[in-house]
């Protein structure tokens, strides 16, 4: 399908495009990828210059075509990837803008889109990680506040982060999926113990984080007591459904470099690899197709939130980002191995995205269930 564009959203595109070109050559060089505090200057620095321009809110305030274009022509421009922002712009914010009451948003979707606070996700824990309505990280009502004990693992961010996105256990004798609340945790708060995880490409952006009888004011939960399990399918919904966008029109540029490269390095001459090259480029045209289905769905929907739609493309894109970083194994050699190279960290990356952000499996259930409507396993 082609998504159409309207006069105003070409506009606006026009406008964005040379607005890229004029800013990127003054921007100062990219911190090394293990110093986070870095990066995390750096990322809020980006995103003040995209505030002060007026590009700061096409996470939330914006409709799904124009952040689709945004996420686009940044890509492709070369522009900072949203790095310690991802948590804030991406999941948190959104679901704070759609769930969130007046007050929450005044008070937390201002310094997001500001470049001025960081945000991690809490969700994870080592019992529950894919199995996420099984979480134990309990938090009992005290007053006006809930006390929070329990722990979390692969929490994005949390050594650079203000805030947490955090979902707790808050009536353990409901039903798996109820009995959740989301909360928005400060981490300056006592009782919080953050321990870096390092990945295998040797990056430090996932934690440990330890919770010992935290409080929590319950003006920081983002929908009803209890209601945090469709709270998170919503915060869920943007990180499976926009949240990657960039990352197609990535893979689509890795694809034609690696065409390149075969062709330079004789590679190409094997038909094999051809075939490959040629079944990844209609996998990734195919992405991008979907993508602009789940952002016409999301346009119809009434807060603009992403459907079930997303869990295909995360699906299917977690495997063909694989596939394309195997192939570029392929093409490089004995290169491969080199890890000052690009595409060795990314191979290397890649092989979190069956994980990361609902694995496989469960993708696979949410298709079953509520997209092709086979009955719950037992």
């Amino acid at each position: 399908m082609e998504l159409a564009y309207t006069d105003e959203e070409e506009d606006f595109r026009a406008r964005l495009r040379a607005w890229l070109a004029h800013v990127l050559p003054g921007l100062p060089p990219k911190p090394p990828p293990d110093d986070w505090p870095a990066r995390r200057a750096y990322d809020l620095g980006w995103q003040r210059t995209l505030h002060d321009a007026g590009y700061a809110d096409v996470h939330w305030d914006a409709s799904p075509t124009t952040r689709l274009i945004f996420l686009e022509e940044t890509e492709i421009a070369g522009a900072p990837y949203v790095g310690a922002n991802f948590v804030g712009l991406l999941h948190a914010g959104p679901t704070i803008a759609a769930e969130g009451t007046a007050e929450q948003r005044a008070r937390w979707l201002g310094p997001i889109l500001r470049g001025e606070e960081v945000w991690c996700q809490g969700f994870s824990e080592p019992d529950a990680g894919s199995d996420l309505a099984a979480l134990r990280t309990r938090a009992h009502r005290d007053g006006d506040s809930y006390v929070v004990s329990g722990s979390k693992i692969w929490t994005s961010h949390a050594e650079v982060a203000d805030w947490c996105e955090l979902l707790v256990r808050t009536d353990p004798e409901a039903p798996r999926h109820r009995g959740i609340s989301w909360l928005a945790l400060p981490m300056d708060t006592p009782g919080i113990t953050v321990r870096p995880l390092r990945t295998l490409a040797g990056s430090a952006e996932f934690a440990e984080m330890f919770l010992d009888e935290v409080r929590v004011p319950v003006g920081h939960r983002v929908g009803a007591e209890h209601d945090g399990w469709r709270v998170t399918m919503v915060t869920l919904s943007f990180e499976r459904g926009t949240a990657f966008v960039g990352e197609v029109v990535a893979c689509r540029r890795v694809l034609g470099e690696l065409a390149r490269a075969a062709r330079e390095n004789g590679r190409w001459d094997d038909p094999g690899l051809r075939r490959r090259l040629g079944v990844l480029n209609a996998e990734f045209r195919a992405l991008w197709r979907l993508t602009q289905w789940n952002v016409s769905a999301a346009e119809a929907s009434s807060r603009g939130v992403p459907g079930v739609g997303g869990s295909v493309f995360k699906l299917r894109y977690s495997h063909a980002r694989q596939e394309l970083y195997d192939t570029a194994a392929e093409v490089l050699g004995p290169d491969a191995l080199d890890l000052d190279r690009a595409w060795t960290l990314d191979r290397l990356s890649s092989l979190s995205y069956t994980i990361a952000a609902g694995t496989s499996q469960i993708q696979r259930n949410i298709v079953a269930e509520r997209i092709l409507g086979l009955p719950k396993g037992r």
